[in-house]
């Protein structure tokens, strides 16, 4: 287009056209150039603290894996360490029930005793007979003496008490708490069973066992 058809143009209201934009050179990415490794086989850049390999996150050594049989173990650790609790409260619960069916049973031999005891304030023999790991003692008369030997009567403790009974009375006590029967006499028993029967062991009040 010639100067003047240009002007022509100008002066006719048209707009000389836009000129393209020039782009800036691209310049290479200097931080990403110092990156890249020197040479052949530097995977991984240099550390900068001193030389020394930077530790893992989290510090401290990383923990070893644990073997399948070391889990194993600590299984078998954890599950006899419950097996154990789970003995020791049954056994707590089973004393305390134990405990508990020896109030009831005791509370009821005594409601049942009430008025049956047989002791003679009078009497001056002493019969003696083992119970509890210790040798005990209980005062009768000649009769009844005879009649405890024969096994019509029996003893019974009642709260640090020896009553004397009925061999029915016994029987019964022995029904409700059984470790309350005292003396309980087998009239075919023999001497050896019963040594304490013999009358040798009819002693006086005054001596001291």
């Amino acid at each position: 287009m010639t100067d003047s058809l240009r002007d022509q143009l100008l002066g006719l209201g048209f707009k000389p056209a836009p000129k393209p934009e020039r782009k800036p050179e691209r310049r290479p990415d200097q931080r990403r150039d110092a990156q890249k490794p020197a040479g052949k086989g530097a995977a991984h850049p240099k550390p900068s603290h001193g030389g020394k390999p930077r530790p893992p996150q989290g510090g401290g050594k990383p923990r070893p894996k644990r073997s399948q049989e070391d889990i194993d173990l600590a299984k078998a650790y954890a599950i006899r360490a419950q097996r154990e609790k789970d003995e020791r409260i049954e056994a707590e619960r089973a004393k305390q029930e134990e405990a508990r069916l020896r109030r009831e049973a005791r509370a009821k031999l005594d409601a049942f005793l009430q008025d049956k005891g047989l002791n003679d304030a009078e009497a001056d023999i002493a019969r003696h007979f083992p119970y509890g790991g210790k040798i005990k003692r209980i005062y009768v008369n000649a009769a009844q003496l005879k009649a405890l030997n024969a096994g019509e009567l029996g003893v019974v403790q009642q709260n640090g008490r020896y009553l004397l009974v009925t061999a029915a009375v016994l029987a019964e006590a022995e029904a409700i708490f059984a470790p309350a029967v005292a003396l309980k006499v087998d009239p075919d028993a023999s001497a050896d069973q019963d040594p304490y029967a013999d009358p040798q062991y009819q002693v006086p009040d005054d001596l001291v066992w």
